[in-house]
C-alpha cells in the first residue's frame, strides 16, 4: 500500500502522537483493509522520507503525558511536522478502534523545540557536506518553520545563505 508523507501524517494527527511500530501497525491494517499489500521494508522508507521532508517529527518520550513510552521500546514519538498537510487514508477513522490507543497530549513546546533542534542539525549537515540544493530547500523550510512553530531561525538561515 502507496502512502504519501501527509496520509502518514493524518494517520499520526489521529492520535497526536504515535510510536513508528504504531504507526506501521496502522498503515499495516489499512492495508489489509483496501486488500494492498504491505512491504515493512517500503514503510520505513516513507517514513525516512516523510521525516527528511518534515511532513513527520520525532520528539522525545516525554514530550507526550497521556501514555508514556519506556524509554528502551521506542526512541521518541511521531508527530505531525510544519510540511505537513495531514490527510488521513481511506478507513483510517476505524484505526483508534482497531489498534485501541486512545488520542495522546502532546507537549507543543517540546515539539517546536524538537523541530528547531533538528532544522539546526540538518542546516549544519548541509553546510558542511556544501550541498547546495539541501541549502536551498532548508532555507525556504526555515520560514514554515517558524510560522508554524514560533521559532527564530534567522541566524541559521544567514548561514544557509553564506553557504550557498
Amino acid at each position: 500500500m502507496d502512502v504519501t508523507a501527509d496520509e502518514l501524517a493524518g494517520v499520526v494527527e489521529l492520535f497526536g502522537a504515535l510510536t513508528q511500530a504504531e504507526l506501521q501497525t496502522a498503515v499495516a491494517e489499512l492495508a489489509f483493509k483496501a486488500a494492498g499489500d504491505f512491504e515493512p521494508d517500503d514503510f520505513a522508507a516513507d517514513v525516512e522520507a516523510a521525516g527528511r521532508s518534515y511532513h513527520l517529527l520525532s520528539i522525545p518520550p516525554t514530550a507526550v503525558d497521556d501514555d508514556p513510552v519506556e524509554a528502551d521500546e521506542e526512541p521518541s514519538w511521531l508527530v505531525p511536522g510544519p510540511l505537513a498537510f495531514p490527510e488521513l487514508p481511506e478507513n483510517a477513522t476505524d484505526l483508534p478502534h482497531i489498534l485501541g490507543v486512545d488520542e495522546r497530549t502532546v507537549d507543543p513546546g517540546a515539539v517546536d523545540r524538537a523541530a528547531e533542534q533538528r532544522f539546526r542539525a540538518d542546516a549544519a549537515a548541509a553546510v558542511d557536506a556544501g550541498d547546495v540544493d539541501r541549502i536551498a530547500t532548508l532555507r525556504d523550510l526555515s520560514y514554515e518553520i517558524e510560522a508554524w512553530g514560533g521559532v527564530d531561525l534567522a541566524a541559521t538561515r544567514d548561514r544557509l545563505d553564506a553557504a550557498e
